[in-house]
């Protein structure tokens, strides 16, 4: 049994539960099939078709209430409470069947992936049950145009990278509303525009720093991104293809044998007049030289 999960997430606000709306319809038109599940118990609402809601097991507002927990709290609390109930999501995941693909839709408070080890727990649990995992990183698309907050981004996305220990795939949200050659420009030159930009606003002492984090973004490579318009579908499909890439998807797929159609004789048949030789309209011209008369040689 090999069932495909990509693990969305992000800082808050970058568009998580857009993205899986996005991805649904994308496949939706496409004819292929991909489930959604909520697993961020502080959601309020989302648009996607949810195939279930991790509220319907813990929710952050009744924690807040019953606990006097803030939002932080809540949230870390609402997981650890997943994580000791593991069952219920099994018995959730159960529902699909081999082969199917999952997009999970989770918290945005980003301690969760970067060093508290809940969401570890929850990756190993379910690799542990036969799920291929990738985590899809989010970053919103005016991140990038500013220079310390991309650099944020970058620390942040790899800091995710190494607490999860997963295929990852970093993707740019809310491209249709930012300046995409800016953008484009921006991630080509990636760690050099980073420390020029830096180096003419950043306090002096911290220069030599801003050139130690570039270098790692630049030399090794270690983050690179993929820009995601959600109006332009070659690039939804070019995401969802890198994320299939990584989860190595259509590998083991059987091939699904065509639907048989039902054949009907009369459908085929010429009339009798448009009969070749040895079909219907033949006839014996009685001369016995082995040749025969037609309809059309009258």
């Amino acid at each position: 049994m090999v069932r495909f999960i990509q693990l969305v997430i992000g800082p808050a606000g970058v568009g998580k539960s857009s993205y899986c709306k996005v991805m649904q319809e994308h496949a939706d038109a496409s004819h292929r099939s991909i489930f959604v599940g909520n697993l961020d118990p502080a959601a309020e609402y989302f648009e996607y078709r949810a195939s279930f809601d991790v509220r319907d097991l813990v929710k952050a507002d009744d924690v807040m209430e019953e606990h006097g927990l803030g939002p932080n709290g809540a949230l870390i609390y609402c997981m650890e409470h997943l994580i000791r109930n593991l069952e219920w999501l099994y018995d959730q995941l159960d529902a699909f069947g081999e082969d199917d693909y999952l997009i999970l839709d989770c918290p945005g408070q980003v301690e969760l992936y970067s060093h508290l080890p809940v969401m570890k727990r929850l990756v190993n649990a379910l690799q542990m049950s036969g799920y291929r995992v990738a985590s899809v990183y989010l970053l919103d698309a005016l991140f990038v145009l500013e220079p310390a907050k991309f650099i944020s981004g970058c620390m942040l996305s790899l800091s995710c990278m190494l607490q999860l220990e997963l295929p990852h795939v970093n993707v740019i949200t809310k491209c249709d509303m930012a300046d995409k050659a800016a953008i484009e420009r921006i991630l080509d030159a990636e760690g050099a525009w980073m420390i020029n930009s830096m180096d003419q606003v950043s306090n002096p002492k911290l220069r030599s720093l801003t050139h130690a984090i570039g270098g790692v973004i630049d030399d090794y490579m270690l983050v690179s991104f993929t820009m995601m318009d959600i109006n332009d579908e070659d690039s939804i499909n070019d995401v969802l293809g890198k994320i299939d890439y990584v989860l190595q998807y259509g590998e083991e797929l059987e091939p699904k044998e065509p639907k048989e159609e039902e054949y009907d004789e009369d459908e085929y048949n010429l009339p009798d007049e448009y009969n070749l030789p040895g079909q219907r309209g033949q006839e014996d011209d009685g001369d016995n030289d082995g040749t025969e008369r037609y309809a059309w040689d009258d």
